[in-house]
């Protein structure tokens, strides 16, 4: 059996398809076997007040199309946009390596894998804006 496996600790919560499913008291797995169902772990979600990085902003626009409130058509053309945007100032090989992996996601209609890639690069993001001047 192919899919995505979702490991929930207790009382966590998901969003499948535009439903928040909340796990029991105990921790749980469950396997998603329907192709292309958009999940969005909400303790993984960016929330609008948090969007002020580039990175986090084109994280946001493909969590919005998980989430169903954008349509993936007119969504694509911004994330392949913000995708080129940061593979001009990540340049190392990991980082294009995630950027090739969040545009193929993006251009297979793939929207968990592209924000999965992208999430990889929050880190070092985070670095590279802790060491320029305040």
């Amino acid at each position: 059996m192919t899919g995505l496996v979702l490991k929930l600790g207790p009382r966590e919560r998901v969003l499948i398809n535009g439903a928040v499913i909340e796990n029991g008291e105990r921790r749980s797995r469950l396997s998603i076997v329907t192709p292309n169902a958009n999940i969005l772990r909400l303790r993984d979600a960016i929330h609008p007040e948090e969007v002020n990085t580039p990175v986090r902003r084109v994280c946001y626009i493909a969590q919005l199309v998980l989430s169903g409130d954008a349509d993936p058509s007119e969504a694509r053309l911004q994330l392949l946009r913000g995708i080129e945007q940061l593979s001009q100032i990540m340049t190392d090989p990991d980082s294009r390596q995630k950027l090739d992996a969040a545009t193929t996601g993006v251009i297979s209609g793939q929207h968990y894998q592209a924000l999965k890639a992208l999430r990889g690069l929050l880190p070092r993001e985070e670095r590279l804006l802790a060491t320029r001047p305040q």
